[in-house]
């Protein structure tokens, strides 16, 4: 398990890790899938959106899941999008954070907010610098080309959660809405479901979680992690993404969208589960 402490930081330039495996590594092809599964969705929230859910499996999986969630950012403005995702990789305690630089994909650089990094550094003792629990994730990879086409030019922070415990996502939370506060940012929960159980039984053990989020019950997510830590790789990051949004004013949960992967390959026997959803303050129905 490793540790490790605050230095002074260099610029990173993060390269794509997966482009071309788990997404398309053309420009162009990635450009067309991404507004293609996003100009699919006809559902729309009205109100404001502080906050979302979205997966990160293999592009063909999940992307048309997570195109329910950043449809509904289309139009919007943000300063800054703050990314929490699981580690999937690389063990340590804590919240591993990449404060300058870019994150590139092959739609081009996204720029880190350095401010806003030091913000939060500054803002939470358990976020600190480790460039190698970004350098081959995909839990926040997946998330950019998405952000690259629904706000273009938008700065990110990356956050890569280490051990989930509680400690860690509370201190997260708490950091992030004193962080944040003041900010139009946008937070975003990176995290698949349940995995490699037949669609039948993952669809029992994501619906624990898909109600709790609908609910904005972070609490109600976090009991059922505590039960069973593979409901949601990244449960963690939701939990505390919903909770740093409800203290930022938040008020309303939507989820938009669950499936599983066998929707896709046709294979139903071992499946991950998906979901996305937002958090904000919507509009009542007319």
């Amino acid at each position: 398990m490793l540790t490790f402490t605050i230095m002074a930081s260099q610029p990173t330039r993060r390269a794509a890790a997966v482009a071309g495996t788990w997404y398309p590594g053309h420009p162009v092809t990635l450009a067309s899938v991404i507004d293609q599964y996003v100009g699919h969705v006809s559902e729309t929230v009205a109100g404001e959106i502080a906050a979302l859910v979205s997966p990160h499996a293999g592009l063909v999986y999940s992307g048309p899941v997570a195109a329910h969630a950043y449809r509904q950012l289309e139009g919007r403005t943000y300063d800054v999008a703050v990314l929490v995702g699981p580690s999937h990789h690389v063990g340590f305690e804590g919240v591993a954070i990449v404060a300058r630089g870019v994150f590139s994909t092959p739609l081009g650089d996204v720029e880190v907010s350095a401010e806003d990094a030091d913000t939060i550094i500054a803002s939470c003792p358990v976020v600190s610098e480790l460039p190698e629990a970004h350098s081959r994730e995909h839990s926040l990879e997946m998330q950019l080309p998405f952000l690259q086409r629904v706000l273009p030019g938008v700065p990110i922070v990356p956050l890569v959660m280490g051990h989930q415990s509680r400690a860690t996502i509370a201190a997260l939370a708490e950091g992030l809405a004193s962080a944040m506060a003041g900010r139009r940012a946008l937070l975003v929960a990176s995290s698949d479901l349940s995995h490699y159980h037949d669609s039948r039984h993952a669809a029992l053990l994501d619906r624990v979680i898909v109600d709790a989020v609908d609910r904005f019950d972070p609490e109600a997510v976090e009991r059922a992690l505590a039960r069973d830590p593979g409901h949601a790789c990244g449960g963690g990051p939701i939990v505390s993404v919903m909770r740093a949004a409800r203290a930022l004013g938040a008020a309303d949960a939507r989820v938009l969208c669950y499936a599983d992967s066998g929707a896709v390959s046709g294979d139903t026997s071992a499946v991950v589960g998906y979901c996305s959803a937002v958090f904000g303050t919507f509009a009542a129905a007319a």
